[in-house]
């Protein structure tokens, strides 16, 4: 029965990949790049719900395990011929989106942001307090190494991306200073093609409708979904 259950899920997951591969080809492609727990799954939720075919997040992020830290970002390029749309890791890294933009020229970026560095540090640490901690506690590297999303020691390359220590794997200061550094560099890097380029917080209002007129389509909601809410 497990083994029937596993074969029937794969079968799910190839018709829909073959699905969503089909109903993005020719189309603009949108990339979600966001730093992790500024609201990227809400704009997941967005997009789909809007109908946009997006791509397998479980594939992106065990690219990023194998590939990331090597920069052999072609793998990654040639995954995002499955979709429409991607988000999380490793699309939230520092300098994927550069490579991605030359990939697919013509595509469109979107910047997702807190109220403030400070929000998104205490987001992040209480996210990942919860289900890699120890009841509940900031996570140590020890727990980051054995925690099994993805694989074991997948969290803790999560993690070392924003430049801290072994010894304090959360330091606040590095880990606002990396925030900031990255939403500066999106900015910048795009500061010519405002056209391309959507910085957003999910929060605000009016967000929703900016998201919307930014993909040029029309919609009922006039919020974005809240999801994994911190």
């Amino acid at each position: 029965m497990i083994v029937l259950s596993k074969l029937k899920n794969r079968v799910t997951l190839i018709v829909t990949e073959f699905s969503n591969q089909r109903n993005a080809a020719g189309k603009v492609k949108f990339f979600c790049i966001g730093r992790n727990k500024t609201g990227t799954t809400s704009l997941k939720r967005a997009f789909e719900d809007l109908g946009y075919p997006v791509g397998n997040q479980r594939k992106a992020e065990i690219l990023a395990g194998k590939y990331y830290f090597e920069e052999k970002f072609q793998h990654i390029v040639d995954y995002c011929k499955t979709a429409q749309v991607f988000q999380d890791v490793p699309f939230s890294y520092p300098e994927t989106y550069k490579y991605l933009d030359k990939a697919y020229p013509g595509s469109k970026f979107i910047l997702t942001v807190r109220d403030s560095p400070e929000q998104w540090y205490r987001s992040i640490t209480r996210f990942h307090g919860k289900m890699f901690g120890k009841e509940g506690r900031i996570p140590t590297v020890e727990d980051l190494k054995n925690a099994s999303y993805v694989w074991p020691g997948f969290m803790y390359n999560v993690v070392r991306v924003h430049g801290t220590q072994d010894n304090d794997p959360y330091n606040k200061e590095i880990m606002i200073a990396h925030y900031e550094r990255y939403n500066q560099e999106v900015m910048d890097y795009f500061k010519d093609r405002p056209n391309d380029l959507l910085v957003i917080n999910v929060a605000e209002n009016g967000a929703y409708r900016k998201f919307v007129d930014f993909l040029g389509v029309d919609s009922s909601c006039n919020d974005f979904p809240w999801e994994n809410k911190t």
